[in-house]
């Protein structure tokens, strides 16, 4: 599946909730699937600069394909490193790199985030596409 067949899916899925308590509580849910980072992971190193809470995220290439894993100390962090993951996670880098984030705006995710959670969600991005990078220089 395609990260922008993901990304509608996901704009899909927020379009049923009557109002942002039901999407909270959606993105609490994510959270609660989301690939689990391996405590040995859970380093300085992996924390995203620029979150107000604690988020680590690991990449790893596999078949050419990076998969992430990650892990916050707050619940709705956590379900916005998911929503994120579940884009990205098992793509290709180039296709990480060029990928488009317009669906957060199309959710409406962050106008209805604090500004330093909104910051942090760009922090977000922009590590996960630094992975990208990364990985697609050893491929």
């Amino acid at each position: 599946m395609s990260i922008t067949d993901i990304q509608n899916e996901i704009i899909e899925e927020f379009s049923m909730f009557e109002d942002w308590e039901e999407r909270y509580q959606y993105m609490i849910d994510l959270g609660k699937d989301l690939p689990m980072i391996k405590e040995a992971y859970k380093t300085d190193s992996n924390i995203i600069k620029g979150c107000q809470s604690k988020v680590w995220v690991h990449a790893e290439l596999k078949d050419d394909k990076i998969e992430f894993t990650a892990d916050s100390d707050a619940i709705i962090t956590k379900g916005i490193i998911a929503i994120l993951i579940r884009s990205f996670s098992n793509q290709h880098p180039k296709d990480i790199i060029d990928a488009n984030t317009d669906f957060i705006d199309q959710i409406g995710l962050k106008e209805h985030l604090s500004p330093t959670r909104a910051n942090g969600l760009v922090s977000m991005i922009k590590q996960l596409k630094l992975y990208a990078i990364a990985y697609q220089t050893q491929l």
